[in-house]
């Protein structure tokens, strides 16, 4: 199961990777427009759908590479049995919160479909084509969580390690 699940995050990355490619290029596509002075209905819209697309999509392929925000340098610091129970209330209050928001997050676009409303830009596209990225990305996190806690429950490992006497990650 964990072989499946980081296949999922994976393909999840690759799919926020190609839609930051699609916000670049409406992007550019904008700018040559303007330059030109050709007029592309919808294309500041695409580009932010696009950007918010690649967020919602990277979140559980960067909380298993440990690229979110961990407050290592305070866990490191209280005891193990401390350390233990930080971990644990950390990982179910993540997980019960990003299930609460993935589950909110398909009944947006259940209701943006059911309702067939529309983005108010000059496009008028329907919102939840793009809203299906950020439930899918809600949906990654929350199973991402999930998949955290259990691991911590069986005694494996979540996170991709840190390089020896690192505290955190650093770029």
């Amino acid at each position: 199961m964990t072989r499946v699940l980081n296949k999922f995050y994976q393909l999840l990355m690759w799919l926020s990777c190609v839609s930051m490619l699609v916000a670049f290029v409406s992007i550019m596509l904008g700018v040559l427009a303007r330059e030109l002075h050709w007029d592309i209905q919808g294309l500041d819209a695409y580009a932010g759908y696009a950007i918010a697309a690649a967020l919602f999509l990277a979140l559980p392929g960067t909380l298993k590479h440990g690229d979110h925000i961990r407050v290592t340098l305070v866990m490191q610091r209280l005891s193990s049995r401390a350390q233990n129970i930080l971990e644990y209330w950390s990982l179910i209050a993540a997980s019960a919160l990003s299930v609460y928001v993935a589950w909110f997050a398909c009944r947006l676009v259940w209701v943006s479909f059911d309702t067939h409303d529309v983005s108010p830009s000059a496009d008028a596209s329907p919102l939840w084509i793009p809203q299906l990225a950020m439930a899918l990305g809600c949906i990654g996190f929350a199973l991402s969580f999930l998949h955290a806690f259990w691991a911590r429950w069986t005694g494996q490992s979540f996170f991709d390690e840190l390089a020896e006497g690192e505290l955190a990650k650093t770029e």
